[in-house]
């Protein structure tokens, strides 16, 4: 699983019909012991709700086609499933949503 940073959104007119009517917006990956930008940003299918700069928890690979209502079709290697309310590491609280 992959912890980022919703940065932006992507539309495409034209795109398989298995990716019609599905939310795709772009991840910032975060380094989850320093809490910063750690360089990569993706494109991933959002099936929670997600929004501008709220933390996200990521699927990929063929975990990310199992998402719920998706029934193993849509074309996707990430997924948005879930929106971070607070992370803590070794004990220590590193991130607490607003």
């Amino acid at each position: 699983m992959i912890v980022g940073r919703v940065v932006g959104t992507v539309v495409a007119t034209q795109k398989d019909r298995s990716l019609e009517g599905r939310k795709m917006l772009t991840v910032q990956t975060i380094n989850i012991q320093s809490w910063e930008d750690s360089g990569e940003i993706f494109v991933a299918l959002d099936v929670v709700g997600a929004g501008q700069d709220e933390i996200v928890m990521v699927v990929s690979g063929s975990s990310a086609r199992f998402a719920e209502g998706f029934e193993n079709k849509a074309l996707t290697d990430r997924t948005i499933i879930a929106i971070i309310d607070s992370v803590n590491v070794t004990g220590k609280s590193v991130y607490m949503k607003d």
